[in-house]
């Protein structure tokens, strides 16, 4: 008797051993959600996975050579936890003008922006998330979006591709190309351009020089439509699926083919704003187009997005493997798209081998690597010295004529640059222009390098500068506004979100800026903003200067006084230089 009731107490503890044995992983869970319940040890909890986060990703950054970011840039204070937010703003560099003192009233994106902190604000993180070029175009995309192409023919026999889109997501299928079908009316009490009117503004993009629509372009299309604008993206011949009808390539600064689309757009709608906005390397030649018209821009205005300001300096310098191999890569497969067709003309077989974009652009535009010491050579088109015209491109004389210097190959770098630097008629630039720079970007050169002289001195730039944002992305920090308490901040973050149109910083401010623009170009000239007066709508000479032109009658007002007072009052027109 006693060896049973012995046994069964044996048998009964075992059984509770097992029981809390089995029990054991869900009393320690339990124990958990109860310990995390409390508000310190959920903030050491978070600390500690995000130190950890941290650590692998700098440890990524550190295998694939990317720059290291640092943590107090994004918002973390020695990579744990999180600091004071005196990074989020934005710094305007700028001539201290009358219309520099207005942004910096009526423009609040530009005044403090909410940029995401990591790992959404990685530089590297948003910088790739908006730089994964998408399809030529066409078809239903990111966004909800949909674009409809245009190709158009140059004189000297080009194609080029105008993408315009024609639909967002929720919205209505409207053809954005003719203008007539669709338009919406004034909207009451709506501000001048964030609106939907008969004629609205037509915002012309031009995104980096390799092509494509990038998602930080379609995020751009989609929030300028949710606004009221027609979009249109501009594509070079033979990028972005559009087809290449003659044996030459679109040098990196030549503008002759933006110009010919402008005035294709401009007299499509000639009662509409054009407006002009380029990201990252596309800025070379939107600068260059502005420069090289002068006064005779039918631009109201433009923007550039992480531009690339000293394209030759940038190009000489070591980038980051990972985009400089990306960017090359993409330019070779463009490149092997045509090769049997410019083999004739174009050195395609050392521009396959190169090892860098510099070389590239040397292998495909330079006179000089046709004296590369390859037994493989291929001839190379004529030097500077033969006839206009003549050799493999077979270029008409009167297509010559217009190109100028451009129908020669450059005879090196230096000469190849010389004209198609952004930069090199900045003095000519006639309209606003707003860049917008980070200094954390990983595919431009270090901020140091930015020609602040420039944007100081000349009263047509302002640089607005940011701590962190990325290439082409500046995310915003999620849920929108201000941090904290009240119904009133939180009513402000919300407004400023729908403005903005998306998660991007720079769509909401370049979309403001213009807004603001339009609002002081509107007093400047005490009648309202658009092309109506004055005979502007007529589309000048292609590439031709002039000195004097008609234009919209204009009250002269007073600009803003010079920092010092020793130079004289700046009256705000346009440049009547050319």
């Amino acid at each position: 008797m006693a060896k049973t009731l012995t046994s069964s107490m044996e048998c009964l503890s075992s059984l509770g051993w097992d029981c809390v044995f089995s029990l054991f992983p869900s009393l320690l869970l339990l124990v958990a959600s109860l310990v995390l319940r409390r508000p310190r040890v959920q903030r050491w909890a978070g600390l500690g996975v995000r130190a950890a986060a941290w650590g692998c990703w700098v440890a990524v950054c550190w295998l694939l050579e990317l720059p290291l970011p640092r943590a107090e840039e994004h918002g973390l204070e020695d990579g744990f936890g999180p600091a004071l937010d005196h990074t989020s703003g934005a710094s305007l560099a700028c001539k201290p003008t009358a219309l520099a003192r207005f942004l910096l009233q009526h423009c609040g994106s530009l005044a403090r922006p909410r940029l995401a902190r990591w790992p959404r604000g990685d530089p590297h993180l948003q910088s790739l998330a908006s730089l994964l070029w998408g399809g030529p175009g066409g078809g239903v995309c990111g966004e909800g979006l949909t674009f409809t192409r245009d190709h158009l023919l140059l004189k000297d026999g080009g194609v080029l591709g105008l993408d315009w889109a024609v639909r967002v997501k929720g919205g209505e299928g409207v053809d954005r190309r003719e203008g007539g079908e669709g338009r919406r009316e004034h909207h009451p009490g709506a501000r001048a351009l964030g609106c939907h009117t008969s004629t609205p503004p037509i915002l012309l993009l031009v995104p980096h020089f390799w092509g494509g629509v990038t998602p930080h372009l379609r995020g751009l299309c989609a929030a300028a439509l949710r606004q009221g604008f027609y979009a249109v993206v501009f594509h070079r011949r033979g990028t972005a699926g559009c087809p290449l009808a003659t044996p030459r390539l679109t040098e990196f600064g030549d503008p002759a083919d933006l110009l010919q689309a402008v005035a294709y757009v401009r007299s499509r709608h000639p009662s509409s704003v054009l407006l002009a906005v380029s990201e990252g390397s596309g800025s070379g030649l939107l600068l260059s187009y502005l420069g090289e018209c002068g006064s005779s821009s039918h631009l109201t205005a433009a923007a550039c997005v992480s531009p690339v300001l000293q394209a030759q300096l940038w190009m000489d310098t070591a980038l980051p493997a990972l985009y400089h191999q990306g960017a090359l890569v993409h330019r070779k497969l463009q490149l092997s798209r045509y090769e049997s067709s410019l083999r004739p003309v174009l050195n395609v077989d050392r521009a396959l081998r190169s090892s860098s974009l510099r070389d590239f652009e040397e292998a495909l535009f330079c006179s000089s690597s046709s004296s590369a010491s390859t037994p493989d050579a291929l001839p190379r088109p004529p030097s500077p010295e033969a006839k206009p015209g003549a050799g493999g491109a077979g270029l008409p004389p009167s297509v010559a004529w217009a190109l100028g210097e451009r129908a020669r190959p450059a005879r090196d770098l230096d000469a190849y640059w010389e004209r198609n630097e952004p930069l090199r008629d900045a003095d000519e630039v006639a309209v606003p222009v707003l860049c917008l720079c980070s200094r954390d970007d990983p595919f431009l050169l270090p901020a140091s390098t930015l020609p602040l002289p420039l944007f100081q001195n000349n009263p047509y730039f302002l640089l607005a500068m940011t701590d962190r944002g990325g290439h082409c992305g500046f995310r915003l920090e999620r849920g929108g506004g201000e941090e904290g308490g009240g119904g009133g901040r939180r009513e402000r973050g919300r407004r400023g979100k729908e403005e903005e149109g998306g998660e991007s910083w720079s769509h909401g401010a370049v979309l403001e800026y213009f807004r603001v623009v339009a609002e002081f170009l509107k007093v400047e000239e005490g009648k309202g903003w658009g092309p109506a007066g004055g005979g502007r709508g007529a589309a000048p000479p292609p590439r031709r200067r002039r000195a004097t032109m008609t234009r919209r009658p204009r009250l002269q007002t007073q600009g803003h006084a010079s920092q010092g007072g020793g130079e004289g009052l700046f009256t705000w027109q346009r440049s009547y230089t050319r």
